[in-house]
């Protein structure tokens, strides 16, 4: 059996609630896992002044993957927490593609009437190292009458050309299905630009189905018609509202995971839950450790482990199918390590059978 190096950072609040959840389903199903877990979070920011050491990217080069609880605490704004860790770890490693798969769930509900798992299972594409999110710009003339700020946005051929070939490389394997979401009648220059990519991408995978939306309308259709919809690719702006908005839909954040990409493999990807850190339920053991555990199969089939990744995807739904077990999110009583800890025995047990198949 391969031994895997994996860093887990918990973070804040309940991403340390579920990040232990996460660790015991994957120790189940892949024991092989040597981990090693980094305290940075805004509590170290308060402590040194920093998200994590100048040199933390270096520390963590050199592990398999990473497993990131959610980050953020009153106190410490939110762009700090997120520029002083996310970002930074995203871009020192490569991760250009945030790939958040949003579906319903056996056994939960969706915010939208009359939908069935069939009608919500859509994988959206989000580039997660350009675009909106760039540091180009500042607060010009302060104080004055005349303030005023200004924020570049960073469209580079690479970088849309990479993430939409990734969009059609999946769409490709799943129904053949791919939307882009632009905004090209407000945003003179980015989005003509973005769309003339995507159209030329087009043309080399002819098999695969296609769709221009703007941003406004693509988001009417994941609430009206989901079902229209498989595969979206995005910006960094657009497909970080849009996961969230699709998450919602199809049974709530708690439920929804992510990761962070690197598809040349020359440096760590990184795994976590789409939702906050929710310090006001940290410590409780109420809160939902579906996402995170989620990300963890993403984790394992990200490293080739496929057998390991469908046994904990398998015992998450058929956990939450029976019912029994369930955190108050999802109208049960069960404590964030008692549902941890029937998904692991049920992933556990698929993990050996499937071993033997």
């Amino acid at each position: 059996m391969r031994t895997y190096r994996i860093a887990t950072i918990p973070g804040d609040g309940i991403g340390v609630d579920v990040t232990v959840e996460a660790v015991k389903v994957l120790d189940r199903v892949l024991p092989g896992i040597s981990w090693t877990e980094f305290d940075w979070s805004c509590e170290n920011y308060l402590r040194t002044g920093a998200m994590m050491p100048a040199d933390g990217p270096a520390q963590l080069a050199e592990f398999d993957a990473i497993l990131l609880g959610a980050v953020g605490f009153p106190g410490v704004p939110d762009h700090i927490s997120l520029w002083g860790l996310l970002i930074p770890l995203r871009r020192a490693f490569g991760q250009y593609v945030n790939l958040r798969p949003v579906r319903l769930l056996p056994g939960t509900e969706s915010a939208l009437r009359d939908r069935t798992a069939e009608d919500l299972d859509i994988l959206i594409v989000r580039e997660n190292s350009e675009g909106e999110y760039s540091e180009i710009g500042g607060i010009h003339n302060p104080g004055r009458p005349d303030e005023f700020v200004l924020q570049e946005s960073v469209f580079t051929r690479t970088g849309c050309e990479r993430i939409i070939r990734y969009a059609f490389d999946r769409a490709a394997e799943r129904s053949g299905n791919l939307c882009s979401a632009t905004k090209s009648n407000g945003l003179i220059h980015s989005m003509p630009y973005w769309d003339s990519v995507f159209e030329r991408v087009a043309a080399e995978y002819p098999s695969v189905r296609t769709r221009q939306m703007h941003v406004d309308a693509l988001a009417a259709e994941i609430v009206l018609h989901p079902d229209r919809l498989d595969v979206i690719v995005g910006s960094n702006l657009f497909g970080d509202i849009l996961s969230d908005l699709a998450a919602a839909v199809t049974g709530g954040l708690g439920l929804a995971p992510s990761g962070n990409i690197n598809p040349a493999a020359d440096a760590p990807s990184m795994f976590e839950a789409v939702h906050g850190s929710a310090p006001d339920i940290a410590g409780m053991g109420i809160a939902d450790p579906v996402a995170q555990i989620l990300a963890g199969a993403m984790l394992l089939s990200h490293l080739g482990e496929h057998t390991a990744a469908a046994a904990v995807d398998r015992a998450v739904c058929d956990v939450l199918a029976a019912g029994t077990v369930r955190t108050p999110d999802l109208g049960g009583t069960a404590t964030t390590a008692e549902l941890g800890t029937a998904i692991a025995d049920r992933a556990a047990e698929l993990a050996s059978a499937l071993t033997e198949a």
